[in-house]
């Protein structure tokens, strides 16, 4: 049975449950009555000098890293869950903390830092390094394991566009990267980053001549059955008028081919001139990259041992001309009134041996959404919507956790935390119902008559069925339609409501009436997503009325609601 496990924090605390347990453990993690009261000297509003979750990072199969807002104060700490306890304790991973984020109380300095043991290296505090970025993602991506190549730190954020003329405030979507080895100049770019580059990320469905220009988050896929890491971005427009949002995905190759080979951005000789491609020669080494076993061959060494030519280059030219283009033309996926904020990524190779890319989504409305891509040119498709909290809260945080056989998704909102497992593959009853979910997690068992998660130990029976083609007539015999009879007892005059639900996606209802379909001209009837209702009930409406649930072209069940008047009632007509 699949199950949920929720982590609440709501304002400032924390607890963990599981559904099937009778409460919650609870732990409390509160910003202190002093550091509150500061914060409301500060003219900040009572709600918001809390401590409120705002990284949830799995380092292992039993750590959560987490972070709080902590009334303006931000803490972070480890999360330790073990058989439903946890508990806090103080660790950095290799003493090293990167980040991109504000350094003072009003946020009107931001930058991107790294502290190693008491050091710290970061951006200047000017518009041609960084200009008002809200920040939304960073990431490690390891350099070769031959040791001639750096590891590198990926950061993603939207920041006010400087480079093109427009009116008012322009927003854009960046991505920017520091090298791990970085240590600064020695004189010029002291305590600063000489490896520091950034470059546009461009999201754009040219079908729609549209263009998303706000990043809300980035998820970068590591796989060992990757030629590349994937990078997966959930982007809005800035004027989200028709409330639109899209899912691009960039290699990230594209991205270290622009920084190692693209041209770089000319800054403007001052404000009423115009950012420009730089045209003039570039020095060695060339400004913005790793030391490599190449540099230090020519005795470069580290980033101290620079030239100054390279550094001066460096200081003023980190921006570069060419934007990053998607894999395919268009967005991966586009949807319309909602507005996606999370996302995380699995990969999973299905029965058949073909590798499905399944993107979690999660929304503003509090809800996920799972869809599923065979190439990562798209279109994905949606194949499920999880509603995971009461209420309509944005998702701040998604993670994606792997142990063995265990895949879960953590979301995180002003409310809490909550873990569900990847597939919900058991609410499907049926084989049809299970083989036209399409999701590439579940297969039906034809001896335990049963949708079960192939990933989980034990799945590994040769005679499962799974399809993606939209082919079910393989299930043919194996399913038996289930009829479900609902009376109802009505009065003259009242309205009847007809309910019929399907677990699963994309099903079409077909009414009738005795033995016709309805004829929705009649103003009697009106059509709701999961219902039917019947206005002014007379002795002539009373009578059998089905609901049969097909799904491409299969009946899996059928709903009889049977409508019968009140005798006492029915006397008075």
């Amino acid at each position: 049975m699949s199950s949920v496990m929720v982590l609440r924090g709501q304002a400032s605390s924390w607890a963990m449950r599981d559904e099937l347990c009778d409460g919650p453990a609870k732990v409390s993690w509160k910003a202190n009555e002093d550091q509150r009261n500061e914060c409301i000297k500060k003219e900040k509003l009572k709600s918001e000098c809390m401590n409120y979750v705002r990284v949830l990072q799995p380092l292992n199969d039993n750590v959560l890293y987490v972070c709080g807002t902590n009334a303006f104060r931000p803490i972070c700490d480890h999360l330790l869950r073990h058989n439903l306890f946890i508990f806090f304790c103080v660790c950095v991973e290799d003493g090293e903390l990167y980040s991109g984020t504000s350094l003072n109380f009003l946020g009107s300095e931001k930058a991107i830092f790294r502290k190693s043991q008491g050091k710290q290296i970061s951006t200047e505090y000017n518009f041609l390094w960084l200009i008002d970025p809200e920040f939304v993602s960073v990431d490690l991506i390891r350099g070769s394991p031959k040791g001639d190549d750096d590891d590198k730190v990926y950061f993603f954020f939207t920041e006010v566009a400087v480079e093109q003329e427009y009116f008012g405030k322009v927003l854009i979507p960046r991505v920017a990267r520091v090298c791990k080895g970085d240590q600064g100049g020695l004189k010029i770019l002291w305590k600063r980053w000489t490896s520091f580059l950034k470059a546009t990320l461009l999201c754009r469905s040219p079908d729609l001549n549209y263009v998303f220009n706000v990043v809300n988050d980035v998820f970068i896929l590591k796989s060992p059955s990757l030629k590349e890491p994937l990078i997966y971005g959930v982007f809005t427009a800035q004027f989200n008028n028709i409330g639109m949002s899209a899912v691009c995905v960039y290699s990230m190759t594209s991205i270290e081919k622009n920084f190692a080979e693209g041209p770089y951005m000319n800054k403007p000789m001052d404000m009423d001139s115009k950012w420009a491609r730089h045209q003039g020669d570039i020095p060695y080494p060339r400004p913005g990259m790793c030391i490599n076993s190449f540099d230090r061959a020519n005795n470069y060494n580290s980033s101290l041992s620079l030239p100054d030519k390279t550094l001066l280059f460096a200081k003023d030219h980190h921006m570069m001309y060419d934007a990053v283009t998607t894999i395919g033309i268009n967005p991966i996926l586009i949807k319309q009134n909602v507005n996606y904020l999370q996302i995380v990524v699995d990969q999973v190779e299905a029965l058949d041996k073909n590798i499905y890319y399944v993107m979690f989504i999660g929304t503003e409305r509090g809800t996920v959404q799972k869809a599923i891509s065979g190439n990562n040119k798209g279109p994905a498709t949606i194949i499920e919507e999880i509603k995971l909290y009461p209420y309509l809260e944005h998702i701040d945080t998604m993670h994606l956790f792997s142990k063995k056989n265990e895949r879960y998704i953590y979301t995180g909102s002003v409310s809490g935390v909550v873990q569900i497992p990847v597939a919900f593959c058991d609410k499907h009853g049926t084989c049809v119902d299970c083989v036209l979910a399409k999701d590439p997690y579940c297969a039906w068992n034809p001896r335990e008559l049963s949708c079960v998660n192939i990933l989980q130990k034990g799945n590994t029976d040769r005679n499962l069925i799974q399809k993606f083609d939209g082919d079910a007539s393989v299930c043919i015999g194996k399913d038996k339609i289930k009829e479900i009879v609902v009376n109802h007892m009505l009065n003259p005059g009242n309205t009847a409501k007809l309910e019929c639900y399907s677990k699963s996606n994309y099903t079409n209802a077909v009414w009738s009436f005795g033995r016709s379909k309805l004829n929705w001209k009649n103003p009697k009837y009106q059509r709701l997503n999961n219902a039917l209702l019947i206005f002014d009930i007379t002795k002539e409406d009373t009578g059998d009325y089905q609901c049969v649930l097909n799904k491409s072209g299969f009946d899996y069940q059928v709903v009889k609601h049977v409508l019968k008047l009140n005798p006492a009632k029915e006397s008075n007509l």
